[in-house]
């Protein structure tokens, strides 16, 4: 019997450390890093994004900025800034900056 029961002692050992990994992994997506923004893109299904806070300088971003602006105000669907053009755009435009 207590061979057993080392068995399970390590099963939940390793559970234990499984948990802890999804728990880590969870945090590390809804965190955003210091000096960065989450934004999200598309029309339909929208993806986030996390970008430098030096984009706001950027005219072209802030036309992005005024039509999310236009379409949702500031109540925001996915609780953060939500940026409704297609994600292939967002992709060209940021990758100028």
């Amino acid at each position: 019997m207590a061979f057993g029961l080392a068995g399970i002692a390590h099963g939940k050992k390793a559970l234990r450390r499984t948990l802890s990994g999804l728990k880590e992994a969870a945090m590390k997506s809804t965190t955003v890093p210091k000096g960065y923004i989450a934004v999200y893109v598309g029309e339909e299904e929208k993806k986030r994004y996390v970008v430098p806070l030096s984009y706001l300088n950027e005219p072209a971003f802030q036309e992005l900025l005024s039509m999310a602006e236009e379409e949702f105000g500031y109540e925001h669907p996915m609780g953060g800034l939500t940026i409704p053009c297609r994600e292939d755009v967002f992709i060209d435009l940021t990758s100028q900056f």
